[in-house]
């Protein structure tokens, strides 16, 4: 989570929500990160947790990223939730919850449902109050 969290900052410092996300490895080892770029590419899918998905699969040449973990800092919405899933993720690790647009648990538990063809393994709320003071720090600056 801590490189999910570097990943943020860096969003943040190029304007957008300092949302991170990063792919690892069955062992643990990271093959790829990113951070929010929406506003970088005005692109309204950079979500990070899709341009990690989509970094990991171009490194490892396969869209099936069966043995892999997205490790994130925000529980995802609905897009990327519905990207793990196909992109058969494993295990998805997050931070924060997000009462207002998440799909893990918080409004709907895509990435579990049995009515789709796969499901993850979910781990919410690793580092859950580092993850969202940079989010609340972030939007607090942008309102002064």
């Amino acid at each position: 989570m801590w490189q999910a969290l570097d990943e943020a900052r860096a969003a943040a410092d190029h304007g957008d929500v300092p949302i991170g996300a990063v792919v690892l490895d069955r062992n643990g080892g990271l093959i790829a990160g990113a951070g929010n770029e929406r506003e970088l590419l005005k692109d309204p899918t950079a979500h990070a947790e899709v341009l990690a998905l989509r970094r990991a699969a171009e490194e490892l040449r396969t869209w099936r990223l069966e043995d892999c973990t997205l490790v994130v800092t925000l529980e995802p919405c609905t897009m990327c939730a519905g990207a793990l899933v196909l992109a058969r993720v494993r295990r998805l690790v997050f931070g924060a919850f997000d009462p207002k647009a998440g799909a893990v648990s918080s409004l709907w538990d895509v990435v579990r449902d049995p009515r789709l063809n796969h499901r993850s393994e979910v781990v919410s709320g690793v580092l859950e109050s580092e993850c969202a003071a940079i989010l609340q720090e972030f939007f607090a600056a942008q309102r002064s």
